[in-house]
């Protein structure tokens, strides 16, 4: 898996191409992600970088993770993600960063996020079911899923069935986007399209898997 950037979602707006074409775009702010651990296959089994970002105040911070950021020499941050590697670690460096300057202009990336929570819902807004009757005789299941099993046999339930529940506020990855474009100064990167998650939620941006 290829390195990405840790950044948090600002909102949405537009860029306009030569042509004049207006594309939406999601902002997310990237500040630089410092190294704060690196992984390697002798010791951890596998090769990965660990990353924070953003900033807390040591009063948030607990003993086990202010001494980890303390051994690592960086300033404590919001959260730890790690990036696995393919290859080798040697051109990594804890204490160093990783910055938008990663990706470029028009280049092809995976976002992750939390999706935005929905509450409990109904299978038709959960699940897109097609509504019942709304008369013809039908006066009390408009919005009911119908059948969810059988009878004496199987006499339950099956694991997986599609039925009303929490929605949203899982970890959810869009895939194939493009960057449109990449500002360095402001720590900025334009994707084309949307993202998972509500604007100041932390986005994970990495290139694309599927080319």
């Amino acid at each position: 898996m290829a390195i990405g950037i840790v950044g948090r979602k600002r909102g949405m707006t537009r860029v306009f191409t030569e042509d004049g074409s207006s594309v939406p775009v999601t902002v997310v702010e990237a500040g630089p992600n410092r190294i704060t651990q690196i992984r390697v296959p002798d010791r951890d089994g596998y090769s990965a970088i660990q990353v924070t970002t953003g900033a807390r105040r040591s009063s948030l911070v607990n003993q086990p993770a202010a001494g980890h950021f303390r051994a690592a020499g960086v300033e404590p941050g919001e959260g730890l993600w790690e990036f696995r590697l393919d290859g080798d670690s040697q051109t990594f460096e804890i204490g160093g960063e990783i910055t938008v300057g990663h990706f470029s202009d028009g280049q092809m990336v995976d976002v992750t996020g939390t999706s935005k929570g929905k509450g409990f819902q109904g299978v038709i807004k959960r699940y897109n079911f097609r509504m019942q009757d709304a008369t013809h005789g039908n006066s009390l299941s408009h919005r009911a899923p119908g059948s969810i099993g059988q009878c004496q046999t199987p006499g339950r339930v099956f694991k997986g069935k599609k039925m009303a529940g929490h929605m949203g506020a899982e970890r959810v990855t869009t895939q194939n986007l493009q960057i449109v474009r990449v500002d360095a100064e402001r720590n900025l990167l334009l994707i084309r399209g949307a993202v998972p998650g509500a604007p100041g939620g932390h986005v994970v941006v990495r290139p694309a898997v599927k080319k």
